[in-house]
């Protein structure tokens, strides 16, 4: 945007920086978290997609062993990890996205949120009764 010398007294130095913050604040609304992300155990690595009008996310990678051993149906407990959806955020919720994170170390699943931080950065977050809640932050894979 050019503004001229008449321009910017009419709307002045702060309409400016309000509209320079607005800016930054609708951009960072407009960042997609789809791709490839590294946990903050830097143990796995989640592919987040489109998944309605939010995300999913599906493990790419994991530490050790790999396998759902902690899952409560034993008929699971074998299979491998890469490739078990265990994010499902599909409701906009304010500036997150809310819904249901599968924790394949306990085998529970959790009510949850994703919130987009950055380009490069998103917190997830699991609770318990919507009050014992632990968050991560996840960072983007280049």
């Amino acid at each position: 945007m050019a503004f001229n010398g008449r321009t910017m007294r009419r709307i002045g130095y702060a309409g400016l920086i309000g509209l320079a913050l607005n800016g930054t604040a609708l951009a960072q609304k407009g960042v997609d978290a789809t791709g490839l992300w590294q946990t903050e155990t830097a143990g796995s690595k989640v592919r987040i997609t489109r998944c309605g009008a939010g995300y999913c996310g599906t493990l790419a990678s994991t530490a050790g062993p790999g396998l759902d051993a902690k899952n409560p149906d034993a008929s699971l407990r074998s299979r491998n990890l890469v490739g078990v959806q265990i994010m499902d955020a599909r409701t906009p919720s304010g500036d997150a996205f809310e819904g249901t994170l599968y924790n394949p170390n306990d085998g529970k699943t959790y009510s949850g949120s994703v919130t987009i931080k950055s380009t490069n950065v998103v917190e997830v977050s699991g609770c318990v009764m919507s009050v014992f809640c632990k968050r991560q932050t996840w960072k983007r894979v280049n």
